[in-house]
């Protein structure tokens, strides 16, 4: 089973000005997956319109089968680049705020992952650093039993020390038949736990993908050093 498809997809946002045109992906269930590109190439656009924050102008977006819209929202748990919560809401509040919103939310897991990254659950978000805020939202994120996650830069934030936690908590917190999709710029960090990659290109072009292990083994170089290569031309 595919969890997406994007299918002829464009998205301007001046007209002419297309950030993705006529972009075709399939990604399937059960896999890891790293979407690596350039700034301005379109990621975090693409990621937008599957959660619908933004309308494609032109094509379709599948998820788990069904057109993206309000009734795909519910299978899809996005933790957004910059975090987005109220700077006076506390640590418990947002607990409470995603357990009465999302009916898949474990609420029992995203306690014992806070307790675990000994974050004070207490605590206003505005007494909390950049990294410890983009953790306390990607354990909500994670906390949740979706069928595809969606995250942009989770790791971008915090200190080299966090980071290995943060990916050992992603890959220990997801449903087998979910599907995880990845954005970054840090693909040396993320790579050892990547099934499937996608080298994007300007206005949505796939310039290479496939499965991370075959690539390497065939070209006997690491993820990061395959990427510097496609995008030095």
């Amino acid at each position: 089973m595919n969890v997406l498809e994007c299918k002829n997809l464009s998205k301007a946002y001046k007209k002419g000005n297309f950030v993705l045109r006529d972009m075709n992906l399939t990604i399937p269930a059960g896999k890891i997956v790293g979407l690596l590109g350039p700034n301005g190439c379109g990621k975090s656009t693409l990621i937008k319109l599957i959660c619908g924050l933004l309308q494609p102008n032109e094509g379709e977006i599948l998820v788990c089968g069904e057109p993206a819209g309000a009734d795909t929202n519910s299978l899809v748990s996005y933790l957004p680049e910059r975090p987005y919560f109220d700077s006076w809401m506390k640590v418990d509040e947002l607990l409470a705020y995603f357990a009465d919103f999302y009916a898949d939310f474990d609420l029992e897991k995203a306690r014992r992952l806070l307790a675990d990254l000994n974050i004070n659950t207490t605590a206003k978000l505005k007494t909390l650093s950049k990294g410890t805020k983009e953790k306390v939202q990607l354990v909500l994120v994670m906390s949740r039993r979706a069928k595809l996650y969606l995250l942009d830069e989770p790791i971008a934030g915090v200190d080299p020390a966090a980071r290995e936690y943060i990916l050992k908590t992603i890959v220990g917190n997801y449903n087998p038949d979910s599907t995880i999709i990845i954005t970054t710029h840090l693909i040396s960090d993320i790579e050892e736990i990547l099934d499937e990659y996608y080298f994007m290109g300007f206005s949505g072009v796939i310039r290479q993908s496939g499965s991370v292990a075959e690539a390497k083994e065939a070209s006997g170089q690491t993820l990061d050093a395959m990427f510097r290569e496609v995008y030095r031309c």
